[in-house]
C-alpha cells in the first residue's frame, strides 16, 4: 500500500514552481516573438541613420538630438507616403539608388541626400567600413532621372569658401565636392560650377548633392557641421517640427507587429484588463486543485444515506458524547455472537470471557479496561472517537484470530 504520508510530487510548492516557470517562460516566447526584431544590432556599416562609420548618419542624429531637435529614425515604410507634420529626411544607398526613389511619394516637407560613396564592410568589424570609392556618376544621374529632374552631377575641386546664407564657409567635403546642374532647380547654397543645396519647385522637395556634409567623416570637420546645422534650421518651418530620418530604404523595414501594438496605446487598457482576468481564472483554479466535486442528489437514496442522515440528527442534536454507553452494549453483543457465546451468560460471565480472548495489540488494553471508558457519557467528541477506534479495533483483532485459528 502506498504511505497516505509520503510527500506528493504535485505538492502546492511545486505546482506554484511549475506555474511559475511556465508563465516565465510564455512571456519570454511572447516577448522575443514581438520584440526580436528590435534586439537586433543595426549599426551596421552603411550610408543609413543607424550608421557609426565613415558614410553613416548616425552622428548627425546624434548632433541633432545633443541639441534638443525633435529626432527619430523611422523604420516603417508608410513614411514614405504618409503626409504627416514633419521633415523627412532621406538618405540614399550606393546601390539601387534609383530605385529607391520609385517608393517616394509624400507631400511633407523632404530633404532628399543623394550618394556618392559606396563601400565594403570590413569583416572583422561590421560598423566599420574597409574601402570606399566614388559611385559612378551615371548611377546618380538615373536617380535624378527617376524624380523628373532635367539635371545631372558633378564633381568639383572644393572651393575655397561658398556663401551660405548671410556667412561664407570653408566646407570640406572629402577628395572632391558633389553638384547638381540643371536650369529647372532653385538653388539654395551654390558654387560657381553647380549647386550644393537645391530645391526642385515642382514638388518643394529639397535635394543635398554632397552627403559628405552630413555624414560622421564630413561632420568631422567644424565647418560642415555648422552648414549642417544651418540648413536644417532653413528647411523646417518651426522649431517643434520633427525630424525623421527614414531607414526602410536600407533594409530596416519593421512591419506593424501585432504583439507590440497591444501594449501600446490605445490597446493597452484593453490588454492589461484581459490579463488581469486571465490572472484571476488562474487564482481560482489553482485555488480549487483537484477534481471537481460531482453533483448528489438533495435527498439521497439507500443505507449509506440513511446512515449519514441519521448522524446529521444526533450531531445537531449534540448528542454525540452520550452515544459511549450504547456503542460499548452494541460491541459487546456482536462479539459474543462472532464467538458462539451462550446466551445463558450473565453480563459478568461474559466481560471475563472477553478479557480472556485477548488485549489490544496496539495498546495492551483488555476488553474491561476499555469497557470502564465507555460505560459513561464521553468528556467531548475526541474522546468518544479515541475510545471508540480502540474497541473497534480491538474487535477486528479478535475475530481475524478466531478466523485464522478455525482454518
Amino acid at each position: 500500500m502506498t504511505d497516505p504520508t509520503a510527500s506528493s510530487p504535485f505538492s502546492g510548492r511545486m505546482v506554484a514552481i511549475l506555474i511559475t516557470i511556465a508563465l516565465f517562460s510564455f512571456g519570454a516566447i511572447m516577448v522575443l516573438a514581438g520584440w526580436a526584431p528590435e534586439l537586433r544590432d543595426r549599426n551596421v556599416a552603411g550610408s543609413h541613420p543607424f550608421s557609426t562609420s565613415a558614410l553613416g548618419y548616425n552622428g548627425f542624429v546624434q548632433l541633432l538630438e545633443a541639441q534638443d531637435y525633435p529626432v527619430s529614425i523611422s523604420r516603417l515604410e508608410r513614411t514614405l507616403t504618409e503626409d504627416d507634420w514633419g521633415l523627412l529626411v532621406v538618405t540614399l544607398p550606393g546601390w539601387g539608388a534609383s530605385r529607391a526613389v520609385e517608393d517616394l511619394d509624400t507631400n511633407r516637407t523632404t530633404l532628399l541626400v543623394l550618394p556618392k560613396w559606396v563601400g565594403m564592410t570590413d569583416p572583422t568589424n561590421r560598423a566599420r567600413q574597409r574601402d570606399t570609392r566614388f559611385i559612378d556618376a551615371s548611377s546618380v544621374n538615373d536617380v535624378l532621372d527617376t524624380l523628373g529632374l532635367e539635371a545631372e552631377i558633378g564633381r568639383i575641386d572644393i572651393p575655397d569658401t561658398i556663401r551660405t546664407g548671410a556667412a561664407r564657409l570653408a566646407l570640406r567635403p572629402d577628395v572632391k565636392m558633389q553638384v547638381i546642374r540643371g536650369n529647372n532647380l532653385e538653388a539654395i547654397v551654390e558654387t560657381p560650377d553647380g549647386i550644393l543645396l537645391a530645391r526642385d519647385p515642382a514638388t518643394g522637395m529639397f535635394i543635398l548633392a554632397d552627403p559628405d556634409m552630413i555624414n560622421t567623416f564630413g561632420l568631422s570637420r567644424i565647418e560642415n557641421a555648422r552648414f549642417a546645422m544651418q540648413m536644417i534650421d532653413l528647411i523646417r518651418f518651426d522649431r517643434d517640427q520633427p525630424i525623421i530620418f527614414d531607414a526602410t530604404l536600407h533594409g530596416f523595414i519593421r512591419s506593424e507587429n501585432l504583439l507590440q501594438m497591444v501594449f501600446d496605446i490605445p490597446f493597452i487598457g484593453a490588454t492589461l484588463t484581459a490579463l488581469a482576468a486571465a490572472l484571476l481564472l488562474g487564482w481560482a483554479a489553482l485555488m480549487r486543485f483537484g477534481p471537481p466535486a460531482r453533483e448528489h442528489r438533495v435527498i439521497a437514496f439507500g443505507k449509506q444515506a440513511l446512515t449519514d442522515n441519521s448522524a446529521g440528527l444526533v450531531t445537531m442534536a449534540r448528542r454525540e458524547t452520550r452515544m459511549a454507553p450504547g456503542y460499548l452494549h452494541l460491541i459487546r453483543r456482536r462479539v459474543a455472537r462472532d464467538i458462539g457465546a451462550p446466551r445463558t451468560m450473565t453480563e459478568t460471565q461474559l466481560t471475563a470471557l472477553l478479557d480472556r480472548l485477548g488485549p489490544e495489540e496496539g495498546s495492551g488494553k483488555r476488553f474491561t479496561d476499555m469497557a470502564s471508558g465507555l460505560q459513561e457519557p464521553a468528556a467531548n467528541r475526541d474522546d468518544l472517537m479515541n475510545k471508540a477506534r480502540e474497541l473497534f479495533r480491538w474487535r477486528k483483532g479478535i475475530i481475524g484470530r478466531s478466523m485464522n485459528e478455525r482454518e
